[in-house]
């Protein structure tokens, strides 16, 4: 276990409940890019994956926690665009 890899997932694991509940509080997608959130997504698979089959240790549940996150962020911008395309104003 590395502490420095472990210092990077738990910094952007901070990160993202921050994003999640910014954009869950404000509904706006506003310089929320799907391309850069898929890169950090396949990013943490293949974290996960090395882990699996390389070098399996305790750090695994970070990615996955991040991936779970990333998934959350992934996802909830994609409802709140499909949503403002439907409702005729500003959600």
């Amino acid at each position: 276990m590395s502490p420095f890899e472990i210092g990077m997932l738990i910094c952007f694991g901070i990160s993202w409940p921050i994003s999640i509940y910014t954009l869950w509080r404000t509904k706006r997608t506003e310089g929320k890019s799907l391309v850069f959130g898929g890169i950090v997504l396949t990013g943490y698979v293949c974290g996960i994956l090395h882990k699996q089959f390389f070098h399996y240790d305790g750090v695994i549940y970070l990615y996955i926690l991040n991936l779970l996150f990333v998934s959350i962020d992934i996802s909830l911008t994609v409802y709140y665009r499909s949503v403002k395309k439907c409702l005729p104003g500003e959600l």
